[in-house]
């Protein structure tokens, strides 16, 4: 038997044979005996370890037998330890003084040592056992722990993986509609047998409910209920209490039968019929608004809700508030947004429309050779000024279309340095209107990129527009080009008003302006740089800003990708002979603006043409089949007929020769230019059409067999 099986035994006695003899009678029974020769050294073994059973004498010097016994009861753990008494003498006094000790024996001596070596082997045995179960009942208890532990862990893993999963869920869309239907599918079946979320309007009141539930036969399934008269009355009263406290509601009494739908309004297949035995709401709460209420409902499952799961379903709802308040604030800002653009496009249009005879008027007065310079010095004024409006609502359009994603570049191989002169021809007016001073620094070997050269020509065109805007009467502007590795470099300096430290890293923000004073004559949107950055930026390029403050002028410069030398370069097309003679047309023009159709009218006879005037689409079909038109000038815009039926119509009626069908109108989106070519125009101009544009529209040939 190994030492650590043995059971200890304790032998006390102040002789030393007599603890010698003891330990020979009990050496057969193979434990541990353990010798003490006094009362005080008996206490501190038994303090130090363990005994199946203690032989004490009774006649000690100093402490007695019975007095070790009695301070032997009084330790907790060694208050039950078998002891038997030994002693040369006893009578009935001492033997009962011994027995109110606890003793479990009396021997007298001379022992007989088998009846000896019997008594405690039976106390060792019974020790043996009590320790056995003692480990086999520790043992269960640790494999009970154990389990519970890992139950425990295995439940926080699922409730863990259900928050990640609900998550997961809820920020996989910032759609609104779809985040809702998500929502009460995430409690089922895991906290809930049926869940709904109920929503409410600013006012508290129920609008909506989507419903999900355990379903054995069909899975588990949504539907939604529409009218708040659907769901249970005693739900709704619930729901409007948690709405005015704003905190959890707890109900596991609740009557027999008891569904979230109102029974006489269960028409919907299939429908969570079964009846709930526990209910738990919880305020769905966003920047301390209420947004609704999460019902969840135990029936069939029999199960019932403990703290932890009414934590984990707490923890729920203030997830999905926070992803139903996102969703619905990210909808807002579309919705805000498509306004937006739609406001941009309505207004786009109404500012046009009167820019159109404006411009008209000025052509027609141009063309007045009787005009002394006054006069034609305020019609450059003018039209520098229709310039700006024209130029104004075209970034306006522009940046909406940008930011929804809906401009195309037409990418070519593009001289920078063609470029460049077509900026600097675009914004000669405002330059000399102001008496700037403009140098060009362009290198001299060519400067090849990749890229749109009417958008390239807008971002040039801006910087100069800005520089001028922003520059004092007489100012310097420097606009220089040049290689570097393989990046080309477009700077435009400029002495003017410089540009705040702290403003440089937000130049390029929308509605962005330097100047902020009630004074400025030189007003703008503060969107031109937003156009640059934005459209260089999609040409794989990037723009930056310095100045050295207020005062000290400023510089812009933009870097695009350089092409290498081998890449050909897409030269603008070369007018021809033919396209200076001026052949006379029949000019039909549609419009229900009136000084839009006759300054149209005028411009249209004075360059030798036979012009027609309509208000209205109806006038308009009637008009061309009498006057047989080889042009016509067409508004999309139009009461009852709008020029889109109008040009269906006119290219029903097979008119010969095949007019040419000109859309002139407000609306310039890529979707209104390709509405027109599906209705049958053969180009789409934007009001105000530049008159050198429709020129040259009117000395080109007419089409001819049909084909446009």
């Amino acid at each position: 038997m190994e030492s650590e099986d043995k059971i200890n035994i304790l032998i006390v006695d102040d002789l030393p044979e007599k603890l010698l003899a003891l330990e020979t009678i009990l050496e057969e029974l193979g434990e541990n005996v353990v010798k003490a020769n006094s009362g005080v050294e008996a206490l501190r073994l038994v303090l130090a370890a363990d005994f199946a059973v203690i032989l004490l004498d009774v006649n000690m010097p100093g402490m007695t037998g019975f007095e070790t016994a009695a301070l032997i009861r009084q330790r907790r753990k060694s208050a039950h330890t078998p002891i038997i008494f030994i002693t040369a003498f006893a009578d009935e006094m001492h033997t009962a003084q011994g027995y109110s000790m606890g003793a479990v024996d009396y021997i007298l001596s001379p022992i007989v040592p088998e009846i000896l070596r019997s008594k405690v082997r039976v106390f060792v045995d019974l020790y043996r056992m009590t320790q056995q179960v003692q480990r086999q009942a520790d043992e269960r208890v640790a494999l009970a722990r154990e389990q519970a532990a890992r139950a425990a862990a295995e439940e926080a893993t699922r409730r863990s993986t259900f928050l990640a999963e609900a998550s997961k869920v809820l920020s996989s869309s910032l759609d609104y509609e779809a985040t809702l239907r998500g929502l009460p599918r995430l409690p089922v079946p895991y906290l809930a047998d049926v869940s709904a979320i109920s929503l409410v309007d600013e006012r508290g009141r129920l609008r909506h409910t989507e419903l999900a539930w355990s379903d054995s036969r069909h899975g588990t399934c949504t539907v939604s209920v529409a009218a708040p008269e659907e769901l249970h009355p005693r739900l709704i009263e619930a729901i409007h209490r948690v709405l005015e406290s704003g905190k959890l509601e707890y109900r596991a009494d609740l009557p027999p039968g008891l569904s979230l739908l109102a029974s006489q309004r269960q028409s919907l297949e299939p429908s969570p019929r079964f009846g709930l035995h526990t209910l738990v709401l919880l305020p769905l709460l966003a920047r301390e608004r209420a947004l609704g209420v999460l019902a969840l409902g135990m029936g069939p499952s029999g199960r019932r809700y403990t703290p932890s799961d009414l934590a984990l379903a707490e923890d729920l709802a203030a997830r999905a508030a926070s992803a139903l308040d996102n969703a619905r604030l990210y909808r807002n800002v579309q919705e805000a947004n498509r306004h937006k653009n739609e406001f941009l496009s309505m207004l786009a249009h109404e500012l046009r429309n009167p820019l159109a005879p404006i411009r008209n008027a000025i052509q027609l007065l141009r063309l007045n050779q009787s005009q002394d310079s006054d006069t034609q010095a305020l019609h450059d004024m003018i039209d520098r000024q229709v310039h700006q409006l024209v130029r104004l609502v075209d970034d306006l359009l522009d940046l909406s279309r940008i930011t929804r994603g809906k401009i195309h570049l037409k990418m070519e191989t593009v001289d920078v340095t063609s470029v460049i002169a077509r900026a600097v021809e675009t914004n000669r007016p405002i330059l000399d209107a102001r008496k700037h001073q403009l140098t060009i620094a362009l290198a001299p070997a060519p400067l090849k990129a990749r890229g749109d050269p009417v958008r390239l020509a807008q971002v040039i065109g801006n910087l100069l527009n800005n520089a001028a805007k922003y520059t004092e009467e007489g100012g310097q502007i420097h606009l220089g080009a040049e290689c570097r590795r393989d990046t080309i470099r477009i700077g435009v300096r400029d002495n003017g008003v410089g540009i705040p430290s702290e403003m440089l890293s937000s130049i390029f923000e929308l509605f962005t302006q330097v100047d902020r004073s009630l004074d400025r004559s030189q007003g703008g949107l503060g969107i031109g740089l937003t156009l640059v950055h934005k459209i260089v930026e999609m040409h794989g390029g990037r723009v930056e800003a310095f100045s050295e403050g207020p005062n000290r002028g400023s510089e812009f410069v933009v870097h695009l990708p350089a092409l290498h030398d081998d890449e050909s370069v897409a030269m603008p097309p070369q007018e021809t002979a033919a396209s200076c003679k001026l052949p006379r047309r029949r000019v039909l023009i549609v419009d229900d603006n009136a000084d839009a159709a006759r300054s149209l009218g005028m411009l249209m006879e004075m360059g030798g043409h036979e012009a027609r005037l309509c208000f209205d689409g109806q006038q308009g079909l009637f008009e061309a089949e009498r006057f047989q038109p080889e042009v016509v000038l067409l508004d999309i815009g139009l009461p009852g007929l709008d020029g889109f039926e109008v040009a269906r119509r006119l290219r029903a009626m097979n008119l010969a020769p095949r007019p040419l069908l000109v859309a002139l109108t407000g609306y310039g989106q890529a979707e209104d230019v390709h509405r027109s070519l599906e209705a049958g125009f053969d180009h789409h101009l934007v009001k105000p059409a530049d008159p050198h544009i429709l020129t040259g529209l009117l000395t080109s040939p007419p089409p001819g067999n049909g084909v446009a």
